[in-house]
C-alpha cells in the first residue's frame, strides 16, 4: 500500500515560512539589544552590512546557516536559541502578529498600506491593531463557513503537494511498472492496453448506460467488474483515464475514506496514477528533455504525443517540471466567469485565496492570461502572455475549451527567467496586475461609478450547485442507495 502524505510529513501552513523568518529576526534583535550591540557592530562582527542584518531582523531575508552560526557565536548563545519559535517578549509577539496579519489575503484585498511597527508605536496601539485584524479575519471566515471542511481539506492537500513539487515518486514507479507489465513501451496508451492491465488485475471493463448519476465509475470486487459509461464524458479524462483511476484504488490499497480529507487524498492519488500511466515517467521526461533542449516546450505538443486532453497534459507537466526539468511552475483551470476550479503553484505566483487559503472558487485577475485568452477570436492554438505582478513577471500559455456546461481555460506558467525554454516566448502580449488590490480590476473607474451608481439594476445568476447538498454515503458525493441498487441489478 502506498504511504499517504500525512499532515506531519512535510506540510507547511499557509504563512509558516514567513512567520519563521519574522520570529527568527525578532530573536536576533532581542539578543543583539540585550548585548548592547548596534546593527553596524554586530554586522561588522559577522561579516555583513548593517542594512543586510536589518533585513534579516525584519523577516525580509532568509539568513544563511553560516551567518546564523556566526551571529549566535558573537552573541554568546546557541543557534537553537535563535531558531526557537517562541517570541522573545510580549512586544515582539505583537509585532510578529501584526506582520503576519498584514500579509494575509484579507488585508491585501483592501489595498491599504502596510504599517511598520516602529518604536514610536506604543504597545497599546499594537494591541488594538492586532485585535482589529483578528476580528476582520474572524468575520471573513464566518462568511464562508458552510463549505469550510471541504475547502480547508483541499487547501491543506494543495499546500502539502507544493512541498513535494507535486511529485509522488512511489506512484510514478507503480505506474511505470504497471504499463511495462502489459508490454507498453511508448506512444499513446491504447484502450486495448488498458483492458489488458485490468485483466491482469482480475477485472473486466464493462460499459453501461445506467451508471448511478453521482458516480463516474463503479467497481464490483465480488464479480471482478469495472463499470464505465459507454462514451467519454465531454471535457473529462476519457474512458482510459476513468478505467485507470478505478484500478488505482485497488493497486494503491485504498480503503473506504475515513473523512473528506482522506477522500481528497485518495482522489489525488488515483488521478496521479492515471496520468502517470497515460504519460509514463521515462517516455514523458525523454520527450520534455528534448523539447527543453530545443527551447520549444509546449503543452499542446506534450498533449498530442500521448493522446490525452490539454488539461491532463498540463497537470502532468506540473508533476515533472520541477523534479526533472528544474522549472518552477503554476497551473490554473479557470471557468468563463473567471473562477478558479483547480490550481497549483510552486513558483511564488500569488494565487487568489480566501481567508482559509483556499483558491477554488476565487476569481483571478482580469489581466491574467487565464482570462485574457477568452477575449481572442482564434482559439485553436495556445495563447501566450507575459504578466507583471507584485511577485515578479511570469510567462504563461493558455488554451481555452468548452465543457458541457461552460467554457474554461487551462494555463501553465513559469517565472520570466524560465520562459526561454518555451514556445511562444517571443510574444508581445504583456499585461500588468496588482491583484489582490481591489483597485486593479475589480473596482469600476470613478467615471463609470459616478455615471451608473444608483441608475442600474441587475438580476444575478444563481449558482444553484452551492445550495445542493452532496449525497452523504460511504464515498463523498455518491448515493449509497443508488450505488448498491446498480450493483444488484448488474450482479447476474
Amino acid at each position: 500500500m502506498l504511504k499517504r502524505i500525512t499532515k506531519d510529513s512535510r506540510f507547511i501552513p499557509y504563512d509558516a515560512g514567513m512567520h519563521d523568518f519574522v520570529t527568527l529576526g525578532q530573536r536576533i534583535r532581542h539578543f543583539r539589544i540585550q548585548r548592547g550591540l548596534t546593527l553596524e557592530r554586530l554586522g561588522a562582527a559577522v561579516g555583513m552590512a548593517g542594512s543586510q542584518l536589518s533585513l534579516i531582523e525584519n523577516g525580509k531575508r532568509e539568513p544563511k546557516l553560516t551567518h546564523l552560526a556566526t551571529i549566535a557565536s558573537t552573541l554568546g548563545i546557541d543557534v537553537n536559541d535563535l531558531l526557537d519559535q517562541t517570541p522573545p517578549n510580549k512586544r515582539a509577539a505583537l509585532e510578529i502578529d501584526l506582520e503576519r496579519m498584514q500579509r494575509s489575503p484579507v488585508y491585501a484585498s483592501l489595498g491599504l498600506p502596510r504599517i511598520r511597527a516602529a518604536k514610536s508605536i506604543g504597545d497599546d496601539v499594537l494591541e488594538a491593531l492586532v485585535g482589529l485584524h483578528r476580528e476582520l479575519s474572524r468575520r471573513a471566515a464566518e462568511a464562508i463557513a458552510t463549505p469550510e471542511e471541504a475547502r480547508r481539506a483541499n487547501t491543506e492537500l494543495r499546500e502539502r503537494m507544493r512541498t513535494v513539487n507535486n511529485y509522488l515518486p512511489e506512484i510514478e514507479a507503480l505506474a511505470q511498472e504497471a504499463v511495462l507489465s502489459v508490454g507498453h513501451r511508448g506512444g499513446a496508451l491504447t484502450h486495448r492496453t488498458v483492458s489488458k492491465l485490468a485483466e491482469k488485475l482480475g477485472f473486466e471493463l464493462v460499459h453501461v448506460n445506467d451508471l448511478p448519476h453521482s458516480a463516474r465509475s463503479v467497481t464490483d470486487f465480488e464479480n471482478g467488474r469495472i463499470y464505465l459509461p459507454p462514451a467519454s464524458i465531454p471535457g473529462g479524462h476519457g474512458l482510459r483515464g476513468m478505467a485507470l483511476q478505478a484500478m488505482a484504488h485497488r493497486m494503491l490499497g485504498h480503503t473506504a475514506p475515513e473523512d473528506y480529507a482522506h477522500f481528497l487524498q485518495q482522489r489525488l492519488e488515483i488521478n496521479y496514477f492515471a496520468a502517470a500511466a497515460l504519460m509514463p515517467l521515462e517516455q514523458a521526461v525523454t520527450f520534455l528533455d528534448a523539447a527543453k533542449l530545443d527551447r520549444n516546450i509546449a503543452v499542446e505538443d506534450f498533449r498530442d504525443a500521448f493522446g490525452v486532453t490539454h488539461e491532463a497534459a498540463a497537470l502532468r507537466f506540473t508533476n515533472l517540471a520541477t523534479e526533472h526539468l528544474g522549472i518552477r511552475v503554476h497551473f490554473l483551470r479557470v471557468s468563463g466567469d473567471g473562477a478558479v476550479s483547480k490550481a497549483y503553484e510552486n513558483d511564488e505566483l500569488r494565487l487568489p485565496v480566501d481567508v482559509t487559503g483556499s483558491t477554488e472558487g476565487q476569481v483571478v485577475c482580469r489581466h491574467w492570461s487565464a482570462r485574457k485568452a477568452f477575449t481572442r477570436t482564434n482559439r485553436t492554438t495556445e495563447f501566450y502572455q507575459y504578466t507583471d505582478t507584485p511577485e515578479g513577471t511570469f510567462f504563461e500559455s493558455t488554451q481555452t475549451g468548452t465543457s458541457a456546461t461552460d467554457e474554461f481555460s487551462i494555463t501553465v506558467g513559469v517565472p520570466f527567467a524560465d520562459s526561454k525554454w518555451f514556445r511562444g516566448r517571443g510574444t508581445t502580449n504583456r499585461e500588468s496586475s496588482t491583484c489582490p488590490a481591489e483597485t486593479c480590476c475589480r473596482q469600476p473607474s470613478g467615471e463609470l461609478a459616478s455615471r451608473w451608481a444608483g441608475n442600474a439594476w441587475s438580476s444575478a445568476k444563481l449558482h444553484a450547485h452551492i445550495l445542493s447538498p452532496l449525497p452523504s454515503g460511504t464515498f463523498p458525493g455518491v448515493d449509497d442507495q443508488e450505488l448498491y441498487a446498480f450493483l444488484e441489478a448488474h450482479a447476474d
